[in-house]
């Protein structure tokens, strides 16, 4: 399972991230981007348009498919559990509604060291505790380039609550995930 989260410039940065994915991704994708309450669809069709695979938002109770990007919905937290998506009204986490953190930790939960964690550019600290979540936990954690970020706010407290984190550019974070999707045999 991958979890994605951002904040601030993420857009782009989340379709370098999966631009190059094939239609034959292995494993599924949930997003949670920071955007305001009231915002349209205009961000699942944005990156249908330009993506390979199949893009989603998030209704509650819906499985997680391989291969597809699950978007969390404007004002909900997304969860993640065994074989199902939930969706929550609780309080914002980090001022925010999806939160990074809440989706990470979730992510943690269920599937332990085969959750993996990518946090984009972004302008608050949102992430950092869920990514370190994922990583107690024996997941892997990926963090976009500080220096290639729009703001480095949120890679730089995730770097900071995960020393060990995989730092990457963007474009470079798809085929990473193609790697850890599908190791080679040793």
């Amino acid at each position: 399972m991958i979890v994605m989260g951002g904040s601030l410039g993420s857009m782009a940065a989340l379709r370098l991230c999966v631009q190059d994915l094939p239609t034959s991704f292995s494993l599924p994708i949930a997003v949670a981007l920071h955007r305001h309450r009231e915002s349209d669809d205009a961000l699942v069709s944005l990156l249908q348009r330009e993506l390979a695979l199949a893009v989603r938002e998030v209704l509650d109770k819906d499985p997680l498919l391989a291969g597809h990007v699950h978007v969390a919905p404007c004002d909900y937290h997304l969860l993640v559990e065994p074989m199902y998506f939930s969706l929550s009204t609780d309080d914002p986490v980090q001022f925010a509604r999806p939160s990074i953190d809440v989706l990470f930790e979730s992510a943690a939960s269920t599937f332990g060291p085969r959750a993996i964690g990518v946090i984009l550019t972004g302008a608050n600290r949102d992430g950092a505790h869920g990514a370190r979540e994922i990583r107690r936990r024996g997941g892997t954690v990926i963090v976009q380039d500080p220096t290639t970020a729009e703001c480095d706010v949120m890679p730089l407290a995730a770097i900071e609550a995960v020393p060990d984190a995989l730092v990457r550019p963007p474009q470079e974070i798809g085929r990473l995930l193609c790697a850890l999707a599908n190791p080679t045999p040793s």
